[in-house]
């Protein structure tokens, strides 16, 4: 399968370069199942049903989170309702929404699952445990034929930890959150794929993707600012491209996806 994966998208710049680019990349590179990181989408932060639904126009098959995706408080009413949105599963049992879904594509059947670290983040639930328990009842290259793993995490040493344990239990563990891509792709030994972070799509003229004055203010004053807000120009559109083998489910190739504004792109030959 070839698989793509877009991260965090950051406010209207990083919404734009969805429009713009997702379309085109699908088509030139033969994508059969795209996911995009959409939890700082809403003016940089938090999404909405109607966002999620621009994103699935666009082309993307699953949109993931993270810890802002309760911060538009009118998604917590109708994330039940949308199957294609996920939240990190590792929220307390009751939280609105779900964590994982299986999805077809192709005749392909694909688990998405999204999880959120506790280093340095909210103390949610276990993740270790929370994805053993969904393994339990799926097998790569059995009742599934790929399975993503959405990280969002603060820390690189959580997140290489967990995509260790999972190594060769999953098709791919990315890592979301911090805004910047990491240049570490590699397959593990286990044969699974993993990046430390996919990067943002939205405006890199910026401090993780919102507007340069506030953020700079707060660290030299170390004093309340008026509130931060995404930046506005041309989005780069950062993430990564996996081709997972058609029999084990396990990754064969793992490439970076950078296009358009200001990081040097880079799409797969």
């Amino acid at each position: 399968m070839k698989i793509l994966f877009l991260g965090d998208v950051v406010g209207r710049s990083g919404r734009d370069g969805i429009q713009k680019h997702l379309p085109g990349l699908r088509t030139r590179l033969a994508v059969d199942f795209a996911v995009v990181n959409g939890e700082n989408a809403a003016g940089g932060v938090g999404i909405t049903d109607e966002i999620a639904r621009e994103f699935y126009e666009a082309g993307a098959d699953v949109v993931t989170t993270g810890n802002h995706v309760w911060d538009r408080r009118e998604i917590i009413a109708t994330i039940d309702r949308d199957k294609r949105l996920l939240r990190p599963q590792n929220f307390p049992k009751g939280t609105p929404g779900r964590g994982v879904g299986i999805y077809q594509a192709g005749g392909k059947r694909v688990m998405v699952m999204n999880l959120m670290g506790r280093l340095f983040m909210d103390a949610l639930d276990d993740p270790f445990a929370a994805a053993d328990q969904e393994l339990a009842s799926q097998r790569l290259g059995g009742t599934v034929d790929a399975i993503l793993v959405d990280f969002h995490a603060e820390a690189t040493s959580e997140k290489m930890a967990f995509a260790h344990y999972l190594d060769g239990r999953v098709s791919f563990v990315v890592g979301t959150h911090t805004h910047v891509p990491t240049a570490d792709w590699q397959i593990l030994s286990g044969g699974t794929a993993y990046l430390s972070d996919a990067g943002m799509c939205g405006d890199y003229d910026s401090v993780i993707g919102m507007e340069k004055s506030v953020p700079i203010q707060r660290f030299l004053k170390k004093m309340p600012t008026e509130r931060l807000s995404a930046a506005t120009g041309e989005a780069t559109l950062c993430g990564v491209y996996l081709e997972t083998d058609e029999k084990t489910g396990l990754a064969r190739r793992l490439e970076p996806v950078r296009i358009g504004g200001r990081l040097s792109p880079t799409l797969p030959a």
